[in-house]
């Protein structure tokens, strides 16, 4: 078997990670988590309550119109392109000055990896948050973001510093800081919980070639315009029906924007639907920097084929690493791609490495199920 820089095996088992102390530290955690969530009986129940819900609310935001140009409902239908960073700075006291102190995890999400690092000057230490595309892109590219910066202590007590920014050329960051005398009120043991929680507002500059045009050279076979960011891509009602809840209940509902041949839609990055169309009319749109937006708009408007065609590119082509692949399997219920990356959990190690910074966040359902493997391991 192939072995790791750290001595330890493709699967994570590492005689360290493995010890009995850190078995139960990972079984006690889980334990705690399930039981406050008061999900553990119901979790079946639960699952087929949200699908009924979200069926349910197909036909409501329709008729609400949130779909269109009601600023009220346009956060229902918007995808939630956010993400979480947290890293504990250890030995803080004892930063040196103007030194930087590298959390060295990146972390891809939305086509772009992200980092943080911090560093201290006198009185402040200040807190940069990096962000770099994936794939290559033009001299121009941008990302605009909302962010929060959070320290916290054991306790659950934190201090937040928010900031809009827009990330743009190579490596930028965007950066805040906290006044030192702060700092060492959240300090633990020397250590410091660092948090950052991201939401993108914007993506330019990410477009990769078209596989199939949705422009007006497509008039002859269309017979309505969807309207996205200013794009209009013209496209077939009865296509869209035939594979989308969501447009059957639009296009064939009883409301006054089914017979209009120009509807736009709000609260959705028109180079994502560009993708997604792509992908509904066959083309092989999906990689590893497309999919999360396509996942989020055949997610917000129940189009099950393009679904299956993004956890198909997931068990079988994606690089994501396991703990990325079961935060989508929670987001968009992907039972054949949460089965395999349980399958693939065979130590304590695996099982810390899935984990999210905080447990809480991790779908009930996943915690149970981690919580019988880390028995069985136990």
């Amino acid at each position: 078997m192939t072995k790791n820089e750290e001595g330890g095996n493709e699967t994570g088992e590492n005689p360290k990670i493995d010890s009995p102390s850190e078995m139960n530290e990972v079984l006690e955690k889980l334990k705690l988590v399930v039981a406050e969530t008061g999900e553990i009986k119901n979790l079946q129940k639960q699952k087929f309550d949200e699908f009924d819900e979200k069926l349910q609310s197909i036909e409501e935001s329709v008729s609400k119109n949130s779909v269109l140009s009601n600023n009220e409902n346009k956060k229902e239908l918007k995808p939630e392109k956010r993400f979480v960073l947290k890293h504990v700075f250890e030995n803080v006291a004892n930063f040196e000055e103007y030194d930087f102190n590298f959390c060295q995890e990146e972390e891809e999400h939305f086509g772009a990896k992200w980092h943080m690092e911090v560093k201290r000057f006198g009185t402040h230490l200040g807190f940069y948050f990096y962000c770099k595309p994936i794939a290559p892109v033009g001299d121009k590219w941008s990302i605009e973001t909302n962010i929060k910066f959070i320290i916290m202590d054991n306790d659950g007590n934190i201090a937040i510093k928010a900031m809009k920014n827009r990330f743009k050329e190579r490596d930028d960051y965007g950066y805040e800081e906290f006044l030192w005398e702060d700092v060492e009120y959240y300090l633990a043991k020397n250590k410091l919980t660092v948090q950052v929680e991201s939401e993108i507002l914007k993506m330019t500059g990410f477009e990769k070639k078209r596989i199939r045009k949705f422009d007006e050279s497509q008039k002859d076979v269309s017979d309505v315009v969807l309207v996205v960011e200013d794009t209009k891509f013209y496209v077939s009602r009865m296509y869209l029906a035939a594979q989308s809840s969501f447009f059957k209940t639009l296009f064939l509902g009883n409301f006054s924007e089914s017979s209009k041949s120009e509807i736009p839609l709000s609260g959705i990055d028109s180079d994502d639907f560009q993708d997604f169309l792509e992908v509904l009319y066959g083309e092989s749109a999906i990689d590893d920097s497309t999919i999360e937006g396509i996942l989020h708009i055949a997610d917000m408007y129940a189009t099950p084929m393009v679904v299956r065609k993004c956890e198909d590119f997931l068990l079988e082509k994606s690089k994501k690493p396991a703990k990325k692949l079961l935060e989508m399997v929670a987001r968009y219920n992907l039972e054949h791609l949460k089965k395999k990356c349980m399958s693939e959990i065979k130590t304590v190690a695996d099982i810390r490495a899935v984990l999210p910074p905080n447990t809480k966040d991790l779908d009930p359902r996943i915690m149970a199920e981690l919580l019988d493997k880390s028995l069985s391991l136990h």
